[in-house]
């Protein structure tokens, strides 16, 4: 399974019972790789599902970081 957005990881997650709103996106990325990272260490997902969503969820980090770096100027 390959993920191209964020939306891709978030139904993965949705797949185990997983729903995450923080309320803030950053949080919720960070929440994300969190349980990406317990799904891969517990099995429940294999190593090519975990490295795909964890790159769309670095990717997703990075442009938020930027966002609020580029409001703060």
């Amino acid at each position: 399974m390959s993920f191209t957005t964020l939306y891709d990881v978030q139904q993965l997650l949705k797949r185990f019972g997983t729903y995450v709103h923080v309320g803030k996106r950053l949080w919720d990325i960070e929440l994300m790789f969190i349980e990406v990272k317990r799904l891969y260490e517990s099995q429940m997902i294999d190593k090519k599902t975990f490295i795909s969503a964890q790159l769309v969820l670095k990717r997703e980090h990075r442009k938020e970081e930027k966002k609020e770096k580029d409001r703060s100027k």
